[in-house]
């Protein structure tokens, strides 16, 4: 039935479309879809990967609070919120190594990874008014973005092509306020921002607060007429409370309710759980063209993060640093009717960890039960040759060959001298085409190896073990795809089709006491569609009421099955991957009318989730509803102001906005906040 509502959609939307481009002489053209790939611009039409682009646009409809709606409005992710600030992302993949953050996918934040050599990334640092677009690649990309099984996501930050003050302010239920300031300016051939962002909210539910300070500055210099300097700095306070999941029947009780104290633990108020994190970043890169076909880039970058995590079992406190570099040569030159383009390059980076665990005395740091110190050196080589024949067949032969290793010692308990794993030199070759048809319809395919190796929090996670035991997970992903986009950019389709074969997958597990550990499971048999559409059936056309309107459709199907995993005597061989529904939807549609006025509305489905691998207990499905409306460009003298309001959950839906996986007790769910409303202006000089 959903796939069928979808297909019936696009059908509609394309007759729409057709329709409304007799009128096209009315309306003002729309500007060529790009995606920047790393350093390699090419039209959305012609990528050879399966990549979704979210713009400037999208952001400035979403609730800037958090980056949840925005990810979920993609086919194929799924993001997920705990209580506010507890991000978990995945791309066409579980949620099993994930208890919080971002695993087995790479994540850069303009030429500078966010993802450290320890694979960890800390995306809640990030401010959402910071980002301008976001790139997502889907599926394993190995040739220049190293090693991932997952994919990578590109953010890019605040363009840097005009001169602008600009400060905002919301409020919210559940005591949110979020407020922000930026400034933009250029002089000659020096540019630069600054913003400042804080948000804060008490949650809905009971030990769910948020507290984030949050400053970043880009600066850019073309100091020759063949060479740029660039210069990323972010500091980021955040702090969160975490109040942990609710069996079903405490879930009907009290919703709002922290996880309650059992006969052995304490509950969620009394441990004071939350997680608080001080992280600046920093990076700087050079680039430098030689002529008009040769250019080399260097890039280094590295973070300090203070990171403390009072929980029900212990209080654990981390202090890391990641320094690494980046460089490559791209080469292109045209011939007649080829046009080749190459990148070589390498990154390197090392992440160190000091773990610290005390035993959780209410919220404060008691006797000391483990200390290691953990160190992750990542390094990859890579090669992409993009050939381009009669500007129709676009070939891509890409491949990275992967470094990894750890070392470690121990302190306490037991001391234990340095020791050293090296996992096995990875080759992950990718093969790619895509082919035009014509002006406005392309097929791809694609052919690619993913590689993760374990993260220092899966190595050395909170049941203070060095599991030197865990291994990569690796496997083969095949794809084919279709796009169709008008030459007017008015209307716009993407289909991917694929089937990924996951091998030694690694999931999480928890002992009784909920401390965590991880296993390799086997493997995974992955099997997907994805359908996005888009089209803009009222084009911007001046002087009537409704002067713009566009609609958004993106439908994700999820086959995912275990394979060969046992656990425990259980056999979970064909179970439904855990965490992964199997259908979701998600619509929106952008209205503006005359005199500046807008409307915004999304709706999402997501169908039930398994939360075990006996597949014995599930999260229902559930409906989102979320509307935006304001008034835009409103002038003040030589100010442009913007007022809006919003509501998110609308229909007042009961939902889990992310589930405790395999939780012991059958402590799955995380409610979510039932309906909420928020509104706010934004001021630009």
């Amino acid at each position: 039935m959903i796939l069928k509502s979808s297909l019936t959609f696009l059908f509609s939307l394309s007759l729409f479309g057709c329709f409304a481009q007799s009128n096209a002489d009315t309306v003002k053209k729309l500007n060529e879809i790009t995606v920047k790939g790393y350093y390699n611009r090419q039209p959305l039409l012609r990528a050879v990967s399966a990549v979704s682009l979210i713009d400037s646009a999208q952001f400035n409809n979403q609730n800037s609070a958090s980056f949840v709606g925005l990810a979920n409005s993609i086919a194929g992710v799924r993001m997920e919120e705990r209580s506010p600030g507890s991000y978990r992302f995945s791309i066409r993949g579980s949620l099993l190594r994930s208890p919080f953050g971002v695993r087995n996918i790479k994540v850069y934040v303009d030429d500078f990874p966010l993802t450290d050599a320890g694979g960890n990334t800390y995306l809640n640092l990030l401010d959402v008014k910071s980002v301008a677009a976001m790139e997502v690649y889907k599926g394993p990309e190995a040739s220049i973005f190293g090693a991932n099984t997952g994919g990578a996501v590109l953010i890019n930050t605040t363009a840097l092509d005009k001169n602008t003050i600009e400060l905002g302010a919301f409020l919210g239920s559940y005591g949110l306020f979020k407020q922000h300031a930026s400034i933009t300016h250029t002089y000659k051939n020096y540019r630069f921002n600054l913003i400042q962002g804080y948000q804060k909210s008490d949650g809905y539910r009971v030990n769910s607060a948020l507290k984030r300070n949050f400053i970043q500055t880009t600066q850019l210099w073309d100091y020759a007429p063949k060479a740029q300097l660039k210069a990323l700095l972010f500091m980021s306070d955040l702090s969160y409370q975490t109040p942990g999941g609710l069996t079903g029947a405490q879930l009907l009780q009290d919703p709002k309710m922290a996880r309650p104290a059992t006969p052995t633990l304490p509950g969620a108020v009394t441990q004071k759980a939350a997680i608080y994190n001080q992280t600046i970043f920093g990076g700087l890169s050079h680039s430098y063209a030689f002529n008009a076909n040769l250019k080399h880039v260097i890039a280094i970058f590295g973070s300090s993060t203070d990171f403390k995590n009072p929980f029900i079992t212990n209080y654990e406190e981390r202090y890391e640093y990641n320094l690494g570099s980046r460089t490559f040569l791209d080469l292109s030159f045209n011939r007649t009717n080829l046009r080749v383009s190459t990148q070589v390059g390498l990154e390197a980076a090392s992440s160190g960890s000091e773990i610290n665990n005390f035993n959780n005395n209410s919220g404060s740091a008691g006797l000391l039960q483990a200390k290691d110190d953990l160190t992750a050196n990542q390094t990859f080589a890579f090669l992409k040759l993009d050939l381009d024949l009669h500007q129709r067949l676009l070939i891509e032969l890409g491949a990275s060959l992967n470094f990894y290793n750890y070392r470690y010692q121990s302190y306490f308990p037991t001391a234990l001298a340095r020791k050293q794993e090296k996992f096995t030199n990875q080759l992950m070759p990718k093969i790619a085409l895509s082919y035009l048809i014509n002006s406005i319809l392309s097929v791809r395919s694609t052919v690619s190896k993913g590689y993760s190796p374990p993260t220092i929090a899966e190595v050395r996670s909170s049941d203070n073990v060095i599991n030197t035991n865990l291994q990569a997970e690796y496997g083969w992903n095949y794809e084919l795809g279709l796009r169709l986009k008008t030459s007017d950019n008015r209307i716009y389709v993407n289909v991917n089709a694929f089937s990924y074969h996951l091998k030694d997958a690694i999931v999480r597990r928890l002992n009784e006491n909920d401390t965590e550990y991880f296993i390799n499971a086997g493997g995974t048999k992955q099997k997907g569609l994805e359908i996005e559409a888009s089209g803009w059936l009222v084009p911007h056309r001046k002087a009537h009421f409704l002067t713009s309107l566009q609609l958004r459709n993106n439908y994700t199907y999820s086959h995912f099955r275990f394979q060969n995993f046992t656990n425990a005597n259980n056999n979970y061989n064909g179970h439904k991957l855990t965490g992964v529904p199997a259908h979701t939807v998600a619509n929106s549609a952008e209205f503006t009318f005359n005199k500046g006025f807008f409307l915004f509305a999304q709706h999402n489905y997501v169908a039930a989730i398994p939360l075990n691998d006996a597949n014995t207990a599930e999260a229902k499905a559930y409906h989102l509803t979320e509307l935006k409306a304001g008034l835009r460009n409103l002038v003040l003298g030589k100010v442009e102001a913007e007022l809006f309001s919003g509501v998110n959950n609308l229909f007042n839906a009961t939902y889990s906005l992310g589930n405790d996986l395999n939780a012991v007790g059958s402590r799955y769910f995380n409610p979510a906040a039932k309906v909420n409303y928020y509104f706010g202006f934004l001021l630009k000089f």
